[in-house]
């Protein structure tokens, strides 16, 4: 009893603290359930990570809350009249962090980096039409393309292709400064506990508004929800439908949904036995009752996909292989590769991205059942999933993976024979290798919709992945928050305009 009594007194000392913190300056307390795990833009393929540097780093272009490309380090860009060159105008006066001024020489440091193999940069694949860099003047950076790439300008918006200062380059040192150019400065990071940003007063947009951040990581999101509601937080990141559906009808605590493009997807690796069997993979696809394992894992938030998530693009998946629930199909496939009596799956799931992602795994394990597919789930740790996937170190994987406005640039890391995460995909042919040649070079609309049609459709019949659902990307506000603008890739970016109005 007495031990008990002391917890209480703690918790409310604790949220008293927090509530006097949150209410008496102008730092925004944000929460969120995973940390980020690594400092270094180039090589970050975590959400948790993305969420944190793009408040530090900043591209050269950005997408906003329509996902149209704008200005970020870059004010203005032009596609030469051959398609064979991209001339992009940088601004001026902007600096780094520590003082440096940012130069078109950054440009060419940051692009001869994330080009180089050894990197290991996430989204390499996307920038090898590069095959050279001029710079004109030191505002002026002139990328030469081996072939006309359309997707370029919009693979160039993410924080995988932050700007870094040629100096941490040349020093090794872009993995432990986290010195960019964005409207927070890194303070400090005590990993899986709080990160201390403050505001870049030299920042070259309107803004930041805020004095800082401060990052709390409260790994159970309904420890988020009592926070929020007891005022002791000023925002924060909800990736669990289960907890965020709750602030629905709150007066005093403002939830923001958007249509996600990530994709929920169980990933199958083609290269390992007996994944390597069309037949197989078709199987699982045609057994797994994708609509049941929405509204399972995610309550029925969302709606199942195909691989393209983004509306200019996506199939209705009712048009694609298998995309109703076939058991009877199912277990004729496993019969024909000769596997009527089925075989072990093992199945990788992080246990903080997404938090749905045991759920999925489970349900789809009593799906698969049906066709005496045993599933065993192995639960890693975010870290330690990021690391075996990287890797290809699994046999199949329920992931959280980012969309994109342009397919190129959603998926030349994976279903190209050159991308960087083929190896992640475990699956690649010439077929794929063409259309994905082809979307890259074609310049007409139509065309282009009707080649990532056909790139779509050969997906689903060929099943390397199981395309599952897109979500929502919620994030949750005290009324005194104001500006913040929510966006369909989970972006943080508004942050910089927005204030606190208590």
């Amino acid at each position: 009893m007495r031990k008990i009594g002391l917890i209480v007194l703690l918790a409310l000392f604790v949220l008293s603290f927090g509530m006097t913190a949150a209410q008496g300056s102008n730092i925004l307390i944000m929460a969120r359930a995973a940390d980020t795990t690594g400092l270094d833009p180039h090589t970050q393929t975590a959400f948790a990570s993305f969420r944190l540097l793009e408040l530090i780093y900043e591209p050269l272009v950005n997408l906003d809350e329509n996902l149209n490309v704008v200005p970020s380090l870059a004010e203005t860009w032009e596609f030469g009249a051959d398609g064979l060159s991209l001339t992009l105008q940088l601004r001026q006066g902007v600096k780094f962090h520590n003082g440096a001024d940012f130069t078109a020489a950054d440009v060419v440091a940051t692009f001869t980096r994330i080009l180089d193999e050894a990197t290991g940069a996430a989204a390499r694949a996307n920038y090898l039409s590069i095959a050279s860099i001029d710079t004109p003047d030191d505002f002026t950076v002139v990328f030469n393309l081996s072939q006309p790439d359309v997707p370029l300008l919009a693979a160039l918006a993410t924080t995988n292709a932050a700007i870094v200062d040629s100096a941490d380059i040349e020093s090794s040192a872009v993995a432990t400064v986290a010195n960019g150019t964005g409207p927070f400065k890194l303070d400090s990071w005590t990993p899986e506990e709080v990160t201390m940003l403050s505001a870049n007063a030299d920042w070259w947009g309107e803004g930041p508004l805020l004095d800082g951040i401060e990052i709390r990581i409260i790994p159970d999101e309904t420890s988020i929800l009592a926070a929020l509601r007891a005022g002791t937080i000023d925002f924060a990141l909800l990736n669990d439908p289960l907890v965020a559906t709750l602030l629905k009808d709150d007066p005093a605590v403002k939830l923001n949904a958007v249509p996600a493009i990530a994709y929920h997807v169980l990933q199958l690796r083609a290269a390992v036995e007996p994944l390597d069997k069309l037949e197989v993979r078709q199987a699982i696809s045609c057994a797994v009752n994708r609509q049941e394992v929405l509204d399972v894992a995610s309550l029925g938030e969302g709606k199942v996909t195909g691989p393209l998530t983004m509306a200019a693009f996506a199939l209705p998946p009712e048009d694609l292989f298998c995309y109703q629930q076939d058991v009877e199909k199912a277990k004729q496939l496993m019969a024909d590769a000769g596997l009527a009596d089925g075989f072990t799956l093992k199945m990788i799931v992080a246990n903080a991205e997404p938090p749905t992602a045991l759920t999925e795994a489970q349900t789809i394990q009593a799906q698969l059942a049906a066709i005496n597919i045993t599933v065993e789930i192995e639960s890693l740790e975010l870290s330690v999933y990021v690391d075996r996937w990287l890797a290809g170190d699994f046999e199949s994987a329920i992931a959280l993976n980012g969309g994109r406005p342009d397919p190129y640039t959603m998926y030349a890391r994976y279903w190209q024979s050159t991308g960087n995460l083929s190896n992640v995909a475990g699956y690649g042919d010439a077929t794929l290798d063409e259309l994905m040649a082809n979307g890259r070079a074609e310049t007409d609309p139509a065309e282009r919709f009707s080649i990532f049609s056909e790139f779509q459709t050969y997906l689903a019949e060929q099943a390397p992945w199981v395309w599952l659902y897109v979500g929502y990307e919620y994030t949750a506000q005290q009324s005194y928050v104001e500006g913040f603008i929510p966006t369909p890739t989970d972006s943080l970016i508004y942050l910089a305009q927005t204030s606190l109005n208590r």
